[in-house]
C-alpha cells in the first residue's frame, strides 16, 4: 500500500469509529426513528428543520455516514488506480482486472467497499422496519468488521506492485505461539463475541437485568430469566477477554496487547460504573467509545503479530 492509501484509509478508519459512537449515541438517545421511516431522506427532505434533538441527532448521523461512504471509495478509488498504474509500468497491462489477482493490494478496499454496501442496506432496514433488534445488532457488528478492513488496509506493509521502496514498511517478526494457539486470532475473536453480545444486552432491554458487580444480583449463577442470562454471558465474556489481554500483554510484552488491556480495564470499569449508577447515558455513550476503541486497539495488536 502507499503512503496516500494508508493515509485515507486511517482517516476511513477513524471517521468509522466516531460513527460508530454517533450511532451508540443515536440508540441510547431513543432518535433511531429521528427522522421518521424515511430514509434516506429524513421526513421526506434531504435538509429537514432540526428543531427536535432526535431529529439533529439522527440526521448527523447520516451526514456522518455519507462522509466514511466517501472516504471509503476514496480508498478503494486510489489503491484501484495506484495497482493499474504501477501494472501498466511493470508488465505494460493496462487492463485493472489484474490488479485483483492473488495478494492484490485493491482486494481489501474492495471487501470494505462490500461492508460499507451491506452496513448502508441494513442501516435503511433499520428505519424501514423501526428497529428490530436483529437489524441493530447486524448493522453494528458490520460497522465492527469494516473499522476492522480500514485498520489493515491503513497497517498493510506489503508493497504496490511496482511501488518505489519509499512506499513499504518493514513488518515485525512475529513472536512464537503456543502451538494450537493463536492470540493474534483468538482473542480479537473473543472481542468480536463480547461486542455483539453487549449489542444483544442493549438491545434486548438485558442492560438493566443484572444488579450489581462483579456479580449478577449477588450470584455467581443468576437464576432469573433468560435477560440475566444473556447479561451475565456478556460479562463473563469481558472478564474472559480482560484475563487473555493481561496473558497476551505478559507474554509478549509489546505495546499493541499493553494498550488493549489499558482500554479493556478502562471499559471494566466505565461498565461497573454505569451498572452501579442505574445507567446514566453518559455512561451507555461512554461505554460505547471504549469498547469501540478496544476492538480497534485489539486489530491492531493482532496486525503487530504478524
Amino acid at each position: 500500500m502507499t503512503r496516500r492509501v494508508r493515509g485515507l484509509a486511517w482517516a476511513a478508519a477513524a471517521c468509522t469509529y466516531f460513527l460508530i459512537v454517533l450511532g451508540a449515541l443515536v440508540r441510547i438517545t431513543g432518535s433511531g426513528l429521528g427522522c421518521g421511516e424515511h430514509w434516506p431522506r429524513c421526513f421526506g427532505r434531504w435538509f429537514p428543520p432540526l428543531n427536535d434533538i432526535g431529529t439533529l441527532i439522527e440526521w448527523n448521523h447520516r451526514l456522518f455516514a455519507g462522509l466514511v461512504t466517501v472516504l471509503v471509495m476514496a480508498v478503494a478509488g486510489t489503491a484501484w488506480w495506484e495497482s493499474r498504474e504501477a501494472l501498466s509500468v511493470r508488465s505494460g497491462q493496462s487492463s485493472s482486472l489484474a490488479a485483483l489477482g492473488t495478494g492484490s493490494p485493491i482486494r481489501l478496499p474492495l471487501i470494505a467497499i462490500a461492508l460499507l454496501a451491506l452496513q448502508i442496506t441494513l442501516g435503511a432496514i433499520v428505519v424501514k422496519l423501526a428497529l428490530p433488534p436483529w437489524t441493530v445488532i447486524l448493522h453494528l457488528g458490520t460497522a465492527m468488521l469494516l473499522l476492522a478492513t480500514l485498520l489493515v488496509v491503513a497497517t498493510q506493509a506489503s508493497r504496490t506492485p511496482g511501488g518505489s521502496p519509499g512506499n513499504t514498511e518493514v513488518p515485525l517478526a512475529p513472536l512464537p505461539s503456543t502451538p494450537g494457539f493463536r492470540p493474534g486470532f483468538v482473542i480479537p475473536a473473543l472481542g468480536f463475541a463480547t461486542v455483539l453480545f453487549g449489542a444483544l444486552t442493549a438491545n434486548l432491554g438485558a442492560a438493566s437485568a443484572c444488579l450489581g458487580f462483579p456479580l449478577c444480583n449477588g450470584q455467581v449463577i443468576p437464576a432469573g430469566n433468560y435477560l440475566q442470562a444473556l447479561h451475565w454471558i456478556h460479562r463473563l465474556l469481558g472478564f474472559g477477554l480482560l484475563g487473555s489481554l493481561a496473558w497476551w500483554a505478559w507474554r509478549t510484552r509489546r505495546p499493541g496487547p499493553t494498550a488493549a488491556l489499558g482500554l479493556a480495564l478502562a471499559q471494566v470499569g466505565v461498565a461497573a460504573a454505569m451498572v452501579l449508577l442505574a445507567l446514566p447515558r453518559g455512561l451507555q455513550v461512554a461505554h460505547a467509545a471504549v469498547g469501540t476503541a478496544l476492538w480497534a486497539a485489539l486489530v491492531l495488536a493482532a496486525r503487530g503479530e504478524r
